[in-house]
């Protein structure tokens, strides 16, 4: 047994000890170890209330016996009128574990009937509702225990959690409790020890409250900070195959993606270093889908062999411009192809015919995780005939296999090495190496397809409008740039109401509030389309949303809360600019404000990304690596940004030549273009864009800093150069 493959989250920034806790840990062991204790069985509902739900994860278990309700008054009303404690299950639609304990167990009458008789039963999707997910996952750690998810805990009737653990086999296996043994052993503690739960309960409230929102202790956002980067990177990156972990194991391996763009940006050679053994790991490994684009979520394994299957847009929208970003600065044509594939699968597979993308791509089908990705040898030999063992060796498939006797697929062997091998000419092997692929792809699109999580979610959308804007800015891509304005108009229609954000869209219905990452990513995602799209609707609504950041989210110490001022609290609400798999909210909010104030020309926003920074002081000095979205944002101002204004007609192709100079420039900056069509209405949004004209007649660059212009310029080559 592998896994559980969910069982752990992605590296945290800092474990959480509270002694406090551990005699309610040993006494719930006890307690788990007793003898069992029969239960009067409860008819179960044929369908329960998920089916009124729009997330796909909470549909899928709407035909469970369990009595499930989502998060809200009304299951919490009926845990307080009841008496109940609730029993709490987080998860998402692409994760394999998930789906495993809901075949086990909550598809079980005998289980569900358990959980009937004795709680209340909750069902959560992590991805609509991540200020759940970040309480009770720090809650699980606080326990001792690593998370991940299915998140599995035991509430009191007014949510402060008691005890929790991730997946748990149906009877007891593999170390683990049996699910129904330890559901059993928790209601005979609500019965008998009620009292000892209440107290470590509050205790651990206690606890969340004060390390969900710690101090923080301030300082001035100098550059000096940025010294701090590349040793705390180095002391978690494994040298020999990439990548960053706890060693000896090095494993599972997340892709890390804005940790290796503050290190690209750095530039250093030892950050680079790093950056390159990376990026080629990644790419040569079965991280990426060697046929149909895209990167999985996470490496199993040390040597990126073997993927966790689902595929994120998260992780997508934030590799393709790394991989972009990467192949222009240091000469890397093969990256630029990653980037260019991953895009490519995001538009191929992830867009939705309305515009905005989908969320995930499940890792299981066909009842088996990864089946979909998967070949044995002698699928290859049927396929391919005279070239499989060509392709067999080009991918690294082979008799054993990774999982079972079938192979992921890698980049085993390049065409030159190939080309010595087989006696071939090199271009001959990248014919015969084309003409499988094309093969292997058209047996795979006949194969069943795993499931796509088709729910729209704004913050990940966000990422989306980045990433096809950096296909549009290193690539000058039409095809990204209109995939780009489809999910931007998407959004903006169905996610942006009275100027602030939902959290999740399925089925024509957005129901819930959005949170701190969703109006940041998207604020940084337009500002990001704006660079490459002038149509100030995207600055516009940028700024609208940049404004209601200090308004409705405001921690008063500089930093922010992940929930709004008019959004409920479970438990603690948090302030952390840790992050895991995706950007902090706190750190993106940070990189859009400043962003933002210079495209704005508005000192109070540019001020308010600063404050950010001053607040998290003790954080990028200390945690350097584990804040890399805020170590984007310190980047950003300490390289003194400049405001590239180009003033041309669209078709000209003066125009055009001073706008690919300014985006190869290596400044920190923000580009606009400034045009007849969009020159009123922009002067009108900031003062950035007031009195700029073309010069003697010909396009022109305006250099700015903080407001301060030099004379334009009509020379690209100066306009790259910074002079």
């Amino acid at each position: 047994m592998r896994g559980p493959a969910e069982g752990l989250a992605p590296p945290r920034a800092a474990g959480f000890d509270a002694p406090m806790l551990r005699p309610l840990r040993a006494s719930l062991a006890a307690v788990c170890c007793a003898a069992l204790v029969p239960q009067d069985p409860a008819v179960p509902p044929s369908v329960n209330r998920l089916a009124r739900e729009t997330s796909p994860y909470l549909r899928q278990h709407q035909h469970n016996p369990v009595d499930w309700y989502p998060w809200g008054p009304e299951a919490l009303q009926r845990a307080r009128d009841e008496d109940k404690p609730i029993f709490l299950s987080i998860g998402y639609s692409a994760c394999h574990w998930c789906h495993v304990m809901a075949r086990e167990s909550f598809a079980d009458p005998a289980v569900a009937a358990v959980l009937n008789a004795h709680f209340v039963c909750i069902k959560v999707d992590r991805e609509e509702r991540p200020d759940l997910d970040e309480v009770y996952l720090t809650a699980l750690q606080a326990m001792g225990q690593d998370g991940g998810w299915p998140l599995s805990a035991w509430l009191l009737p007014d949510g402060r959690p008691f005890f929790a653990g991730t997946y748990f086999p149906p009877a007891d296996a593999h170390g683990r409790p049996g699910f129904r043994r330890v559901c059993e052993r928790l209601a005979q503690a609500w019965r008998e020890q009620r009292a000892e739960l209440e107290r470590g309960a509050g205790e651990l409230a206690g606890h969340l409250r004060q390390v969900l929102a710690p101090p923080l202790p301030p300082g001035e956002p100098a550059a000096a900070l940025l010294a701090a980067l590349v040793p705390a990177a180095e002391r978690q990156f494994d040298a020999q195959h990439g990548g960053f972990g706890a060693a000896p194991a090095y494993a599972p391996k997340f892709p890390a993606a804005r940790g290796l763009l503050a290190l690209l940006r750095q530039g250093s050679p030892p950050a680079l270093a790093i950056v390159r053994r990376t990026l080629e790991a990644m790419a040569a490994g079965g991280l990426q889908d060697q046929l149909g684009g895209g990167f999985h979520r996470y490496a199993t394994d040390r040597a990126w062999r073997v993927p966790h299957f689902e595929k994120m847009l998260y992780d997508n929208a934030l590799l393709a411009p790394l991989y972009l970003e990467a192949a222009a600065r240091l000469g890397e044509p093969r990256w630029s192809a990653t980037g260019q594939a991953t895009l490519d699968w995001l538009l191929a597979e992830m867009q939705l015919p309305g515009g905005g993308f989908a969320a995930s791509l499940d890792a299981q089908s066909e009842g088996g995780e990864g089946r979909y990705f998967l070949w044995t040898r002698a699928e290859f030999a049927a396929l391919l005939g005279d070239d499989a063992e060509l392709a067999a060796r080009h991918f690294g498939v082979t008799a054993a296999g990774d999982l079972d006797g079938r192979s992921v697929l890698r980049l085993a062997a390049g065409p030159a090495l190939l080309a010595r091998e087989f006696e071939l000419a090199p271009e001959r092997v990248a014919e015969r190496l084309a003409a499988a692929r094309s093969r292997l792809l058209a047996a795979r699109a006949a194969r069943v397809r795993p499931a796509t999580d088709d729910k729209v979610l704004c913050a990940w959308n966000g990422l989306a409008l980045s990433a096809c804007a950096a296909g549009v800015r290193w690539l000058g891509d039409a095809r990204y740039l209109a995939a780009a304005r489809r999910a931007a108009e998407f959004v903006l229609r169905e996610l942006v109401v009275d100027g602030r954000c939902r959290r999740s869209w399925h089925s024509g219905k957005a129901p819930l509030a959005g949170y701190l990452d969703d109006h940041a990513l998207l604020a940084c995602g337009l500002l990001d389309l704006f660079e490459v799209d002038p149509d100030p609707r995207w600055l516009r609504t940028a700024a609208t949303l940049l404004r209601a950041l200090p308004a409705h989210f405001d921690g008063g110490d500089g930093s922010f809360w992940f929930t709004a001022d008019d959004q409920p609290v479970a438990v603690a609400r948090t302030k952390s600019a840790f992050e895991s798999a995706t950007p902090s909210g706190i750190g993106a909010a940070a990189e859009a404000l400043l962003r933002g104030g210079l495209l704005l020309a508005d000192p109070a926003l540019y001020d308010r990304g600063l404050a950010v920074l001053r607040a998290h002081h003790a954080l990028l000095a200390e945690a350097t690596f584990e804040v890399p979205t805020l170590v984007l944002a310190l980047q950003l101002h300490t390289g003194e940004p400049r405001e590239v204004v180009v003033v041309g007609d669209v078709d000209d192709p003066r125009t055009a030549a001073l706008l690919a100079a300014a985006r190869r420039a290596p400044a920190p900056q923000v580009v606009a273009h400034l045009h007849a069509g969009n020159a009123a209405a922009l002067a009108e949004l900031s003062p950035l864009f007031a009195g700029k004209t073309e010069v003697d007649g010909a396009p022109a660059a305006y250099v700015c800093r903080r407001g301060a212009c030099k004379a334009p310029t009509t020379d690209p080559a100066a306009l790259e150069a910074g002079r």
